[in-house]
């Protein structure tokens, strides 16, 4: 029966040809129109037969380069097919499962004969115009018989990933201070004058050198102690990313949400790149990352971030509260109040840097929403905050270098 239904149109026309020459030779008694319609008949199922019972084995792998691709960027999808029996194939048609967002239509490849333990490898481009993660496959192949009569669909399991990350502009050099925080075996510590006797040392541990051995602590102890190992001095920081849907205005690859969304990741990668750790959040509160000191972790988060209902930042904001040891704050706004622009510019303490990125969101309605951005602004410069303001259709790396400095004040 499965064999039946791999009949394709022109298998089935030729079953219901054979059967009328066969009910037109029964009629007229015509033996050579009978040996017609049998021949006719017999040739799609003998082709459906053949078709089904043959035993092909493929192992199928594919390949993405590069796995992660920027927002309109190209990538490419390699394909390897190889017949792993001793018999050759026939006729493949070969077809990839991709989203409607990498290609207006699937990828499709005819394979005319795979010897036996050939390879054959097949490549087609994919490109994005939006962020996000897309499943690639499952591939399928239909296996025909020559004359067309017969197709059968077999589809492989295995899928992959393709990231699409935001847009990232590169930004040039700018030297920010902020307070460093260590990552390392013990808590930052200031080492006084006096010497040894401020040196935070701990038990001795299987494996420890014995050339950090503390004597002095040792002896107060009664039991053995060692140095800690040296600080390893990281810093930190948090980049807040504005992700309310009231905040945004526009749609589609060139609305203020995704000028943002590209906007945090720049800043992001820039600030990685120079070695700080950086924690996100959004008005939601802090996002997981899996490696906060990798610029890829950053960029697998935003490129799924989407839009949410929130109408303020105090989820968000508390996150930065609560995380704490951040030496630099970098805001990528949207439309902001001035009672949400007060609470972040408390957050501004001593030793801490604080960066606002402000995006022209006013669009077409009108000067309600300049007139927010320009209250904000001052009220963060005035906590002393370094704001930079994005108009729209300016690239980021034009206006960055104004992180550098700090205003009092903003008179408009």
């Amino acid at each position: 029966m499965s064999g039946l239904r791999a009949l394709t149109s022109r298998g089935r026309s030729f079953i219901a040809s054979g059967a009328a020459a066969l009910l037109c030779a029964l009629l007229l008694g015509e033996h050579d129109l009978l040996r017609v319609a049998v021949l006719i008949v017999a040739l799609p199922l003998l082709a459906a037969l053949i078709v089904v019972r043959t035993r092909y084995r493929l192992a199928c792998s594919r390949r993405l380069d590069p796995s992660r691709v920027q927002a309109g960027g190209e990538g490419t999808v390699t394909l390897r097919l190889e017949n792993v029996t001793r018999l050759p194939t026939g006729l493949l048609l070969v077809e990839d499962d991709i989203p409607h967002a990498l290609g207006t239509t699937r990828p499709r490849f005819v394979l005319d004969r795979v010897e036996p333990h050939g390879v054959r490898e097949i490549d087609y481009k994919v490109r994005s115009e939006l962020r996000g993660r897309f499943p690639i496959g499952p591939l399928s192949v239909r296996i025909a018989d020559p004359f067309g009569l017969v197709e059968l669909t077999r589809s492989f399991t295995i899928t992959d990933t393709l990231v699409v990350t935001p847009e990232v502009v590169p930004l040039p050099p700018v030297r920010l201070s902020g307070e460093w925080t260590g990552g390392g075996d013990s808590r930052t510590r200031s080492v006084a004058a006096a010497g040894d006797d401020d040196v935070a040392p701990r038990e001795y541990r299987q494996g420890d050198d014995l050339r950090r051995v503390h004597w002095r602590s040792t002896a107060r102890h009664g039991e053995l102690m060692v140095r800690r190992e040296e600080q390893q001095w990281q810093s930190r920081g948090a980049l807040l990313l504005d992700t309310r849907r009231c905040a945004h205005r526009g749609d589609g690859p060139r609305s203020s949400f995704e000028v943002a969304v590209s906007a945090a990741a720049s800043i992001g990668v820039h600030l990685s790149r120079d070695g700080l750790g950086l924690r996100l959040i959004t008005d939601q509160g802090a996002q997981h990352l899996a490696d906060t000191g990798a610029s890829w972790s950053l960029l697998d988060a935003l490129s799924v971030v989407r839009h949410s209902s929130a109408r303020s930042m105090e989820h968000g904001i508390a996150a930065l509260r609560q995380g704490g040891g951040d030496g630099l704050i970098v805001a990528v706004l949207g439309e902001i109040d001035s009672l949400d622009a007060r609470e972040l510019a408390r957050l501004k303490q001593p030793g801490v840097t604080g960066i606002a990125v402000l995006l022209d969101v006013t669009g077409e309605t009108g000067t309600t929403g300049q007139d927010a951005g320009e209250t904000a602004e001052n009220v963060l410069a005035a906590g002393g905050w370094r704001t930079i303001r994005l108009p729209a259709g300016v690239s980021l790396a034009a206006v960055w270098p104004e992180a550098a400095h700090r205003r009092a004040g903003i008179s408009r």
